[in-house]
Formats: structure tokens, C-alpha cells, sequence
């Protein structure tokens, strides 16, 4: 498990991509020599696998459901990528709940200076729009993000002059691709209320609700 909190940014070094799999290999010198071989590691919000590492660079293979899902595909090298480890016992937890499991690939509507901020737009699949919560938490390339109003299937999120400076949103422009994942947290209550539905049970419990009570 992530919090959002992106630790350190590294470099796409090489990529391999066929309609099966590929193979990432990430230059990161200032994080690589910390990681474990079959340790994880979240590159832009995506839970990997190291395979192998020296003390500048580590590499991790990337199944064909990987790539189907993630904006992996599109990246070039020397691409910036945003990096964290898995969260630790006795960590802080400065963000929210990211578990590296990319629900799909969002596209970048527009990234706006408003004086020192940012206003960062990005267009989500549609299947995904219903975890767009405004004032709730999104990850877009592995960083916690809060949404500060949803329009359609667009968030629109400001972003602070330390998160543009130290994420690759510096970098991003209009149609890029990004990952996205959903807060898990809706997720499950999703779930819970469909299973209450199915078997006919009412409950007070809503996402309404969840959110006027600030989760």
C-alpha cells in the first residue's frame, strides 16, 4: 500500500512494449539502491515489481493487462516518472489510501496557472466518474490529489507550487495520459450498498451521506 506522497522522481532509462507484456527499467539514483529485488514499488501510481536494480537503476516487467490499463504505452524515454515506496510501519501517513492498482488511463484536459497555483483537468474514463467526489481524494500518476469540483467526467484539482515542483505535473500538457486511480475507500461502499440492494435491504448508509460527513 501508497499514500500519494511521491518520494522521488526518476527517468524512463528503457522500454520494451509488445501486445503481450514489456519491460521498464527506470533510472532512479537516489531511491534505487533502497529497493529490494521482488520488492515493490509504485511508479506514476502503478504497484511494479523490481526485478532487478543497481545502484542507479531498477527494472520491472509489465504484463499486457499492465499496459492495457496504464498510460505506460505512451511514455518516451527520459520521461520524468514519479516514484514511491510502500508504505512502512511507523511511516507517516500524509496522504490517502493507494494501493498501486491503476484503474485505467485518464487524459489531460488542461493545466492552468492561476498566480503561484495550478488548475490541473483531467478527463477520466467515464465507468470511473462516479468516484469523482468533490473535496474527496484521487491519485492521478501515483500522486494524492484532492478534487476540488467535478465537472461531467473532468476533476478539477488545484495544484500548490510544491506539488508542481516535485511531480511531473511541471511536465504534463493537454492529451497526455495519466493513470488514475479511484479512492478505494468508494470502492467498497459501492460494493457494500450493491450487495445491500441485491438481497433487499434498505440502508441509511449512502455516498451522499459519506460525503456531507467529510469521508
Amino acid at each position: 500500500m501508497f499514500t500519494g506522497i511521491i518520494e522521488h522522481l526518476g527517468k524512463i532509462a528503457h522500454l520494451e512494449v509488445s501486445p503481450t507484456g514489456g519491460k521498464l527499467t527506470v533510472y532512479a539514483p537516489s531511491l534505487a539502491r533502497h529497493l529490494a529485488v521482488s520488492g515493490s514499488v509504485a511508479v506514476n501510481g502503478c504497484c511494479l515489481t523490481v526485478a532487478h536494480r543497481d545502484d542507479e537503476n531498477f527494472s520491472a516487467d509489465l504484463s499486457g493487462e499492465t499496459l492495457a490499463k496504464t498510460s505506460f504505452a505512451s511514455l518516451k524515454t527520459g520521461a520524468d516518472v514519479n516514484l514511491e515506496q510502500p508504505l512502512a510501519a511507523g511511516k507517516e501517513f500524509g496522504g490517502h489510501f493507494v494501493l498501486g492498482h491503476v484503474d485505467g488511463s485518464g487524459r489531460v484536459a488542461h493545466l492552468t496557472a492561476e498566480g503561484d497555483n495550478w488548475w490541473y483537468g483531467v478527463e477520466v474514463p467515464r465507468d470511473l466518474a462516479r468516484y469523482i467526489v468533490s473535496k474527496g481524494s484521487i491519485t492521478i500518476d501515483g500522486i494524492s490529489l484532492t478534487v476540488a469540483r467535478r465537472q461531467n467526467h473532468i476533476a478539477e484539482i488545484a495544484v500548490i507550487p510544491y506539488t508542481y515542483a516535485h511531480t511531473n505535473i511541471r511536465d504534463r500538457v493537454p492529451g497526455d495520459l495519466v493513470n488514475v486511480e479511484g479512492d478505494v475507500l468508494g470502492k467498497y461502499v459501492e460494493r457494500y450498498l450493491e450487495g445491500r440492494a441485491n438481497n433487499g435491504a434498505q440502508s441509511r448508509l449512502t455516498l451522499d451521506r459519506l460525503v456531507s460527513e467529510g469521508f
